[in-house]
């Protein structure tokens, strides 16, 4: 596949800054070992390789199974996804072979989660939704409307990977008093603290070292072992893909999704600034840092920080569409007196997308103001559901409370008022499935059958 000019200038622009890969000689002085390079983000490539797989475990209702791949650090983990296939071989089959001891929940957001009932904290609503998948049957509550893949996936993705690249590693972690740059990051290491820090954010972010060298469209396939794009992954030409360094995962695998289908340039921002502020630290040579040298490099942290949020943003867009679409889908059924299972499944599915990555912008510990009020509000704590019920809260026994919350058509002008909130919020640009044109129409068919909306 030929690179877009898009692609072809992000790569002249990395050149020009000194790097097209995120792969940097070892710059620590007086290190005596044999490594030559100082890149290293073993340890969250681990991580994504445990959500990845506790992904495929939600959907088995094992709660012993689905805890290791959540809170367990023991040895022996099996890799269940991404595996071989035919035309795609990865390298690596258990968790062990790429970082050991490593797991989800510890590293997952600790602060409050406001639009969950009961305001858990980040890690306890991870547990909780792994305790709920494993009492619904193939992680689907259709009583509540709860898909618990999509929850526990986009959820995690947020609380764990974001969190604590944007709130973590790319602030405090560059302050000059931690983990400075003429210092090893601990004893023995081929790398120094500043340059372990950054890797450990980009290693969160999830693409390809050679991600500037990649086009969106190929970064998407890639991550889905496309075997007509094995040779775009294999970098290093040797017969396999490095889950290490050559895999795109999680929030990388958006913004190359969303780019693709949209043009815009979310991917290659995001590696630009991780690949030029490596580049800064590795040009420092092994000194500290000084306060313009810091200052640049969190210019390129904010450059990260705000497009990594507007992925996630552009992600909840496209699904509050989808499930603006679904409703519709529901209606037509029901009207021609069809079986509606098949579309409120999707519904569900599309509504826990939506929640995950709506709760997702809560867990970098970010305040987000009114934004962050209206999305729980607009949201709520379910979709609603047959009857124009909707969960409120939860009570004493953890079970969750249905009330009266108005028509799926109300709800439809709700999935509006969302897209309109979060591209209003965030700049969003690429705005898939926009439904922001159709309030009107909605509004003509809540008043035709005879009820009234709050405009929020």
């Amino acid at each position: 596949m030929k690179k877009s000019l898009l692609a072809m200038i992000v790569a002249a622009g990395a050149m020009q800054a000194g790097a097209t890969s995120y792969e940097f000689d070892v710059t620590l002085k007086g290190y005596q070992g044999e490594a030559t390079s100082s890149v290293s983000y073993s340890g969250q490539i681990a991580r994504h390789a445990l959500h990845n797989s506790l992904k495929k475990m939600v959907s088995q209702g094992d709660e012993a199974a689905m805890l290791q791949y959540l809170s367990g650090t023991e040895e022996g983990r099996k890799l269940l996804d991404p595996v071989s296939k035919d035309g795609f071989a990865i390298k690596q089959s258990s968790i062990d072979e790429l970082s050991k001891g490593k797991d989800l929940l510890s590293s997952a957001y600790d602060g409050v989660i406001t639009g969950w009932p009961g305001n858990p904290t980040g890690q306890e609503l991870l547990k909780q939704l792994v305790e709920l998948a494993a009492d619904s049957k193939q992680g689907y509550d259709p009583v509540n409307g709860y898909d618990y893949v999509q929850l526990v996936s986009k959820f995690a993705m947020g609380a764990v990977f974001y969190n604590k690249a944007v709130n973590h590693y790319l602030e405090e972690k560059l302050e000059a008093d931690q983990h400075p740059n003429n210092e090893a990051y601990k004893e023995g290491v081929p790398y120094t603290g500043k340059e372990h820090v950054w890797d450990e954010a980009f290693g969160y972010f999830g693409a390809p070292a050679h991600g500037l060298e990649l086009t969106a469209e190929e970064v998407v396939q890639i991550t889905k072992q496309n075997p007509e794009y094995f040779a775009k992954a294999d970098a290093n030409g040797d017969g396999v893909v490095d889950l290490k360094s050559e895999m795109a995962f999680a929030h990388a695998y958006y913004a190359a999704s969303i780019d693709a289908s949209a043009g815009t340039n979310y991917f290659h921002t995001i590696m630009q600034a991780f690949v030029d502020g490596r580049q800064l630290i590795a040009d420092a040579k092994g000194e500290r840092l000084t306060d313009e040298q810091r200052t640049e490099l969190k210019g390129y942290a904010a450059t990260i920080a705000t497009a990594w949020q507007q992925v996630i943003a552009e992600a909840a867009f496209k699904y509050a569409g989808s499930v603006y679409s679904d409703l519709e889908k529901i209606a037509a059924v029901e009207e021609a007196h069809g079986d509606v299972s098949k579309s409120f499944r999707n519904y569900v599915k599309h509504w826990g997308e939506l929640k995950g990555f709506a709760l997702a912008l809560e867990a970098a510990g970010r305040d987000l103001g009114k934004a962050q009020a209206n999305l729980d509000r607009l949201i709520g704590f379910s979709p609603v559901l047959f009857g124009d019920a909707q969960v409120v809260a939860q009570n004493g026994k953890g079970e969750f409370v249905q009330a009266s919350a108005g028509s799926m058509q109300e709800y439809k002008l709700n999935m509006i008022k969302v897209q309109n909130l979060l591209a209003q919020s965030f700049d969003l640009k690429a705005k898939l499935g926009d439904k922001t044109g159709g309030m009107s129409d909605v509004l003509k068919q809540i008043d035709a059958a005879g009820k009234s909306a709050e405009n929020d």
